[in-house]
């Protein structure tokens, strides 16, 4: 009764309308995204392929910095440990033990790439395609094409490589860890306080990341080919009320609009590993001099600067990290985009074998109509009311 007198009143609300507003998640994307994605394709039986692939390829990696740092010899006075072409045989069989993982994880990926969106892409479509005639009259052409086309185009090509690189470089800050601490006590200066910022700013970096994109990123797909493709569309319209400079004012702002949430995601990116690299170039120098101040047959010289190396680049790696983690948050989207759609309530089947009618339906050609109700929605008013008719046979 409340929602009829307010139609009757002219007061619409926006349940009251056809097409309603689209509906936007807030927050990070939940686990259960991720989970339906890594496990669309094959139940997920090729993650543990390519993750242990990776996992070989970073064992082969450090195993021949370690081989180089053992074998070589520190100057030309020491005797070396293997021969010449020993120590070059066995390099080369490790680089091409890791050139096999790479080409085994790269296959593997694209695989899964592959096949996950395939079924996004047919399920989406079979979706689609049987949805009832309400959800095409309260739903606008334009949330339908960004979905087809711009998220399955992010499926089809970006996101299985945003969420590999995420994985694969977590896999390798645990590698370049373990290097540190089998090499010396470096790694506890070194790591700790980056591992603590790790923690600190992966809390808050992916919580912005995702608030943003939720609105910005989505509109940054929309608004601004949506408003170019009418521009030119009614180019002859505008150009005869002498409308130019207030069209191209507002494509100009919409352009802003367009580029802000990448301005922004750029500029958060530098903040974080401008920080990153004051607080890993404080503590890499204090690790430093507790290495130097260590005293002599302490510590192998060439497995010191092994693990100093690596110290060296776990700054670089951790923003790598961070930024994978984020990339990964602002595409994921796309696949919860999908997601909401194909879960669409679709129309009967075609044909019901337990409701079909008699082979010899219609006998009669009359048609009744009794007490006919007909509205556009469920949460919209009735359109028709009571309609009692016959239709009589010709």
């Amino acid at each position: 009764m409340d929602e009829n007198s307010n139609v009757q009143d002219g007061m619409v609300g926006p349940k009251g309308q056809l097409v309603q507003e689209e509906e936007r998640e807030k927050g990070r994307v939940g686990f259960p995204v991720y989970w339906k994605f890594i496990t669309t394709a094959y139940g997920g039986g090729l993650v543990p392929f390519i993750l242990l692939a990776q996992i070989l390829f970073q064992l082969l990696q450090i195993g021949s910095s370690y081989w180089l740092a053992w074998a070589a010899p520190v100057s030309e006075d020491i005797k070396p440990a293997v021969a010449g072409l020993t120590l070059i045989l066995v390099y080369m069989g490790l680089a091409v033990g890791s050139a096999f993982c790479v080409l085994a994880r790269s296959s593997l990926l694209a695989t899964a790439g592959y096949k996950t969106a395939t079924l996004l892409f047919n399920k989406l479509h079979f979706a689609i395609f049987r949805a009832p005639m309400s959800f095409f009259d309260a739903t606008p052409s334009g949330r339908i094409l960004n979905r087809v086309s711009t998220d399955q185009s992010t499926v089809d090509m970006t996101i299985q490589y945003r969420v590999a690189a995420s994985a694969f470089s977590m896999i390798q800050v645990l590698g370049s860890y373990c290097c540190d601490v089998s090499g010396c006590m470096v790694s506890f200066h070194n790591f700790y306080p980056s591992g603590c910022s790790l923690r600190l700013v992966s809390a808050i970096l992916p919580t912005f990341c995702s608030r943003t994109s939720k609105v910005g990123w989505g509109m940054q797909s929309s608004s601004d080919p949506a408003f170019f493709r009418d521009y030119i569309r009614i180019n002859h319209t505008i150009r005869g009320f002498n409308q130019e400079s207030r069209f191209r004012n507002t494509n100009m702002e919409l352009s802003d609009a367009y580029s802000r949430p990448k301005f922004h995601g750029a500029g958060a990116m530098e903040w974080l590993c401008f920080r990153l690299d004051m607080l890993s170039s404080f503590t890499f120098g204090i690790s430093l001099i507790f290495l130097i101040s260590l005293p002599e047959r302490f510590i192998d010289p060439a497995i010191a600067g092994l693990a100093v190396t690596y110290g060296l680049n776990l700054n670089m790696i951790l923003a790598w990290v961070i930024w994978n983690l984020c990339n990964m948050e602002n595409k994921i989207i796309s696949v919860e985009r999908i997601l909401q759609y194909s879960c669409i309530s679709s129309e009967p089947p075609l044909v019901i074998d337990n409701n079909r009618p008699h082979p010899s339906w219609p006998s009669h050609g009359e048609i009744g109509i009794s007490d006919l109700q007909v509205q556009y929605a469920p949460h919209l008013p009735l359109v028709l009311r009571g309609i009692t008719c016959t239709f009589l046979a010709g």
